[in-house]
């Protein structure tokens, strides 16, 4: 099932769409050309549309538009200029540093920068041999090569004309469709014997997703003009799809308990399994609904989901009937919780089913409450910003460095290798060296892997089928697959680039063929191993020198959440904007923390320091950020109906353990258990209406809607939050104590 869900959202998805996008702007001219024997004089103009679609990643697209334009203009110069050194070693020598130190640091103006300067590294590194234009004029080569830039650009405008929303929708669908897994995961902390470890992992990697998702749905959202002035049903309907999952993510994380403790209480008793089995439902309808908006069609809601809602209130209800007394009160009020939160969630997924009819009552619902540019980044194109990382304090600059010292080895190297496609080797160092070691290391592996894999598969097509219409078939197949799985999964998009590139020379007779096939494998695994070793050994950056950076932002983003949303039971106004930013922010501060960790994880063991310490900090911190959201969401249910001064010391008290957990990271001090037990002052009320509610029970009358019932369980369930969120920052505490000794 998980396996035919996956098939079923990549066939749907914008990865497949790009594929296609990229497969068909570099196959069209090639066949206009090959009709009339101008193919191989002029390959460069399909590649120039091959390498310019690399640089289009998702955005608004007057973003798109510059980003085309500048990949350009760049990749122009850099053939103009490469394409002079006439494969002179003493001129390519320093274009070598030249470039990789230029075009890898221009990184630090965005992602849709880097891409630009990665490719226009490997078009560099194409052209320092010269075997790519032959005896070509440069200048003829430059503009054949910018020709087929014009002629992608042109059709991934058209495509974009002719349907505007389709990124969109498709963008918004696979969020949707990771929100469902992420539910999922939630789902089975509530079924028997969950390994608890395993299932927190499972949660920070989809969390990692669901960020890198919800920047790039908010970059693309919130700066298209048209979306955020829109007037048409379907663009505010997207715009309030988005904001509603938003809400979504923040209510999903809400159902964060002390499962061991609801396992020891509950267990035996079936509605544990019932709660697990209604969000693994709930799941698969959310995974329709995001299916539904990338193929832009009404979802099919074919599960009543009312009547799966009363079924699980109705077993509760008779759980609770059975087995309530004055002993397990507080243990029933925790279990209502669910039941609401579950309830809750259900609304929500009800609502989106709607939405995807992009019904006018949802378009006409849908308020713009908050200044939206505050919640996107701006990356200023200045100077100052490049020469500012020229330091060996700067990630980016430590990166240039490396990946130009690979370069120059790689290079030298090549020009002693007796193969013919020795600038293989280049281009292997360009794609696998990353930023950090763990992602170098990851792609090193995936490539090798992935072109071993390709190759062997090629080797096998290419004296099997001698067809050449069913050869042709597979290389378009293998081109939209190679290009649709660049960004999901670097092993097998290796295997499909390297298979369409034996396929296509295949073409060209078989000694062109085995010549390609053994250059192809011999370059990429010295280029691997030279990646390998720089990677390792010139200016690294280990995560464990910047975790403590991030530890001390997301303590800082929780604790601005937190009292955002504790002001309200004080009976302050809260600005919209600023709740929702500190939410995002908290959500980002989180994610970020744990990819750091998961990229720890890879690092060589002398560099994992202090693993567990980490691990445990990186766990307490999802609790923390999950109890608050929690809070959030009874403070907007309920805070105008209980806000008290009596809130004033509880709130002021956390703050001050948030403090004390910041000078511990700050400067590695042991704090006086004393100065931050968490003593969460009990409500006089509470006590009040425990009394009261006991005798209810006591007198069978434990089944009646009393207010004193419906108060408790409010009031209990906020003071409940309250102290399981000290209690976390203590935690925290405690294991930054930890860390610092």
């Amino acid at each position: 099932m998980e396996a035919t869900n996956k098939i079923r959202n990549f066939l749907s998805s914008q990865n497949l769409y790009t594929g296609i996008r990229m497969t068909a702007a570099a196959l069209i001219p090639s066949l206009i050309l090959y009709h009339y024997n101008l193919l191989g004089a002029m390959i460069i103009l399909p590649l120039g549309a091959m390498f310019t679609g690399l640089t289009d990643s998702p955005g608004p697209v007057r973003h798109r538009i510059n980003g085309l334009v500048t990949g350009m203009l760049v990749n122009f110069a850099v053939i103009i200029i490469s394409g002079s050194l006439h494969a002179n070693v003493w001129l390519v020598t320093p274009a070598i540093v030249f470039f990789g130190m230029l075009l890898s640091l221009i990184a630090v103006y965005g992602s849709r920068a880097s891409s630009i300067g990665l490719v226009a590294l490997i078009v560099f590194i194409f052209n320092i041999d010269g075997h790519l234009a032959g005896h070509m004029n440069v200048l003829k080569e430059a503009l054949l090569f910018t020709a087929g830039g014009v002629w992608y650009t042109i059709l991934s405008l058209l495509l974009h004309t002719l349907r505007p929303y389709k990124m969109i929708q498709q963008l918004v669908g696979n969020h949707i469709i990771e929100l469902a897994n992420y539910l999922e995961v939630k789902a089975k902390f509530y079924e028997d014997n969950p390994d608890y470890a395993e299932l927190q992992n499972l949660l920070m990697q989809s969390q990692i997703t669901i960020r890198q998702e919800q920047e790039e749905l908010r970059e693309i959202l919130y700066k298209t003009r048209r979306i955020v002035a829109e007037t048409s049903v379907r663009g505010r309907v997207l715009m309030s799809i988005f904001l509603d999952s938003i809400d979504l993510l923040e209510r999903i994380m809400t159902s964060q308990y002390d499962y061991a403790v609801l396992h020891k209480k509950f267990e035996k008793d079936g509605i544990l399994e019932t709660i697990a089995a209604q969000l693994q439902i709930l799941a698969a309808d959310l995974h329709d609904i995001g299916l539904a908006l990338q193929r832009g069609m009404p979802s099919q809601n074919s599960i009543d989901l009312d009547a799966l809602q009363r079924k699980t209130m109705d077993a509760f209800i008779v759980l609770r009937k059975e087995n309530i007394n004055t002993k397990t009160i507080e243990d029933f009020i925790a279990l209502r919780q669910i039941i609401y939160s579950l309830q809750d969630i259900t609304e929500r997924i009800k609502r989106l089913h709607r939405s995807t009819r992009y019904d006018k009552m949802i378009s006409r619902e849908y308020r713009n409450d908050v200044e939206l540019e505050k919640f996107t980044s701006h990356t200023e194109m200045d100077p100052k910003l490049l020469l500012n990382n020229l330091t060996l304090k700067s990630s980016n600059f430590r990166h240039a460095v490396r990946l130009t010292v690979a370069l120059l080895v790689g290079y030298f190297i090549s020009l002693f290798y007796p193969l013919g496609h020795s600038y293989w080797i280049l281009l292997t160092i360009a794609v696998i060296i990353k930023p950090a070691y763990s992602i170098t290391r990851q792609r090193n592996l995936q490539r090798v892997a992935g072109t071993l894999a390709g190759a062997a598969v090629g080797f096998l097509i290419i004296y099997l089928i001698k067809d050449t219409t069913a050869l042709f078939i597979l290389l378009i197949i293998t081109m939209v697959l190679a290009y649709s799985l660049l960004r999901i999964n670097y092993f097998i998009s290796s295997a499909f680039i390297t298979l369409y590139l034996l396929i296509s020379l295949g073409f060209l007779g078989p000694s062109g063929f085995h010549q390609a096939l053994s250059d192809r494998v011999a370059d990429t695994i010295i280029g691997s191993v030279i990646a390998f070793i720089m990677a390792a050994w010139v200016l690294p950056v280990w995560e464990h020198e910047q975790i403590d950076r991030l530890i001390k932002e997301a303590l800082e983003a929780n604790r601005k959440y937190f009292n955002v949303v504790a002001c309200m039971f004080t009976g302050e106004q809260v600005n919209v904007t600023f709740y929702k930013l500190y939410r995002k922010n908290a959500f980002v501060a989180l994610a970020n923390l744990s990819d750091t960790f998961q990229r720890m994880l890879s690092e060589p063991k002398n560099k994992q320091v202090k693993m567990e310490h980490y691990h445990q900090f990186v766990a307490t911190n999802h609790t923390l950020t999950s109890y608050i959201a929690s809070l959030s969401y009874y403070a907007q249910r309920n805070a105008h109906k209980y806000a008290s001064d009596e809130f004033v010391p509880i709130i002021k008290q956390i703050n001050k353990q948030f403090q004390i957990a910041a000078e511990a990271l700050e400067h590695h001090q042991t704090v006086a258990a004393s100065q931050i037990k968490p003593a969460i002052p009990v409500s006089k009320k509470v006590n009040e209406l425990l009394v009261l509610r006991r005798h209810e029970v006591a007198s069978g009358r434990a089944e009646l809607e009393t207010t004193v019932r419906k108060t408790l369980s409010d009031l209990k369930t906020i003071y409940d939050q309250f102290e399981m969120i000290s209690m976390v920052v203590v935690d925290e505490v405690r294991i930054l104590e930890k860390l610092a000794a």
